[in-house]
């Protein structure tokens, strides 16, 4: 850091220091007058900056009472104006001295940005146009010890940002207006399933066999039983257990662990749904796919036509559907529909300068191909289905090609949203898997399934034909939300403790 940033630090602190000083001493001045606001437990608001200005004209003139944060205070002499944001958004007050009295006036006067009241007051109209209160009287709700940061620079710090978010949600507006979004896009997937006949359930958020997905997951200890417990990677285990049970249409929504990397599109952390219904197919799950995503555009933006960082994206159902094989062929002319052997899908890779891992077979090295060559390209909506069996452990095989998977993953600006299956419920197929899989991890592949016994036993009892779907919701959030990071739709995203 250079001498003059080192200065500029020091002075900043001294400056903040101050500011602590002189606004700890305000406190400790209305606390010896018996007013301290930290005492107050209660305030009764009838009304909100919001409703007050769409409503203007049938309130004006009324009383209201509404609390918030002071935003700006101006003036000051026997009349002072200042802006009070509340979860609507923001309101002019004009506090007049001979209205409110000397001595409350007085102590507004020494009121700090930052400090939430409570005022009560009638609704009224300045001779400039803005809708205001007069304020009859003001109370100090609870003091501001730290100031906001300073107007013109804000808090623009995306790494502060996200470790302070209570501050970027009073100073920046647009922020709170992201997670306002994400609430309704969540409340609108329910409403979307519920409508349609599905269940929500609830399923143990601790596994003591990680499935359902492959990952690396998070590890505790269970101090009475004794046993290693796992923060779980999915919840598509139990929930098709309840297809077992007889509960033919099932989702969940909630949050899932994976002991992972971190990025723009990953967080440790995630919402993640799953929905399964019996008696459908992963072509229902496609309708079911692009019927949802594009309802809940049009219920939470009016529109199916979105932008998402400069690009317009057009959710408008039927989405483009293309096989794996077909995908691959398109954009990189290798067609592996001819190739049969895994000497010759790894020589196709090396052909165009993919590296091939040891041991990896045809339907790995498709897979690999896709990844490094197409999913990039998927901008506007498109299903890529039928999956190599090697990367689809839980997937019934397609009846007419046993080493393709009835399987799809939905992409929108090259990024995988979803994941569905026409779901495995051949137990003994199932087991073999399980099997294939646990040698896999034994050699060393972390995110490989490990075996779960009593799944296979759940499947011995017979599960009808089923359709599975899991939505990633933080991507559906960015995507409708058009931001750039996983950590901007999250209230409070994972980050590396501050030494």
């Amino acid at each position: 850091m250079s001498e003059e940033n080192l200065q500029e630090n020091q002075q900043n602190e001294e400056d903040l220091s101050e500011i602590l000083r002189v606004r700890r001493a305000k406190l400790k001045d209305l606390q010896e007058k018996n007013s301290d606001p930290f005492k107050i437990v209660k305030y009764d608001v009838t009304n909100s900056s919001q409703n007050i200005i769409n409503n203007f004209d049938s309130l004006e003139g009324q009383n209201a009472s509404i609390a918030g944060r002071l935003m700006s205070k101006r003036g000051m002499g026997k009349a002072g104006f200042c802006d009070l944001q509340d979860r609507d958004g923001r309101i002019q007050l004009y506090v007049r001295k001979d209205e409110v009295g000397d001595e409350v006036y007085e102590m507004f006067k020494k009121y700090d940005i930052g400090d939430i009241v409570g005022v009560q007051g009638e609704i009224f109209k300045t001779h400039k146009g803005e809708i205001s209160i007069k304020v009859k009287e003001i109370t100090l709700l609870s003091k501001s010890l730290l100031p906001l940061p300073e107007k013109w620079h804000g808090l623009k710090d995306t790494d502060l940002r996200y470790r302070q978010r209570y501050v970027d949600l009073i100073v920046n507006p647009e922020v709170k207006n992201t997670f306002i979004l994400r609430s309704k896009i969540i409340k609108s997937i329910r409403k979307f399933l519920d409508d349609r006949g599905f269940l929500e359930v609830d399923t143990p958020l601790l596994n003591t066999i990680p499935g359902g997905a492959a990952a690396r997951p998070f590890i505790t200890h269970h101090n009475t039983l004794d046993i290693d417990m796992y923060l779980r990677i999915a919840p598509e285990l139990y929930l098709k257990r309840l297809i077992v049970g007889g509960m033919e249409k099932v989702y969940e929504m909630g949050r899932m662990f994976r002991n992972e990397g971190m990025s723009v599109k990953h967080n440790p952390e995630f919402t993640m749904m799953e929905v399964y219904e019996a008696y459908n197919d992963y072509k229902g799950m496609m309708e079911l796919t692009e019927n949802l995503v594009s309802t809940v555009a049009m219920e939470t933006l009016g529109t199916t036509k979105i932008q998402y960082q400069g690009q317009e994206i057009d959710l408008t159902p039927p989405w483009n559907r293309m096989t794996m094989i077909e995908a691959v062929k398109e954009y990189t002319g290798i067609d592996f529909d001819t190739i049969k052997t895994d000497e010759e899908a790894k020589a196709a890779a090396e052909s165009k300068k993919v590296h091939v891992k040891e041991g990896m077979v045809r339907g790995e090295i498709l897979n690999l191909m896709f990844e490094e060559f197409v999913e990039s390209n998927l901008v506007q909506p498109t299903f890529i289905y039928d999956y190599p069996v090697e990367i689809s452990p839980l997937t019934k095989r397609k009846p007419d090609c046993p080493e393709l998977t009835e399987r799809f993953e939905f992409f929108i600006t090259g990024r995988e949203m979803g994941n569905a299956y026409s779901e495995l419920n051949d137990p003994i197929d199932q087991k073999e898997r399980f099997v294939s899989q646990v040698k896999k991890r034994d050699s060393g592949d972390e995110e490989a399934n490990m075996m779960d016994e009593d799944y296979v036993t759940a499947l011995e009892y017979g599960m009808p034909p089923t359709g599975g779907l899991g939505i990633g919701v933080d991507r559906l959030v960015i995507l409708l939300t058009d931001s750039a990071s996983i950590r901007d739709i999250l209230l409070f995203p994972t980050m590396k403790p501050r030494d």
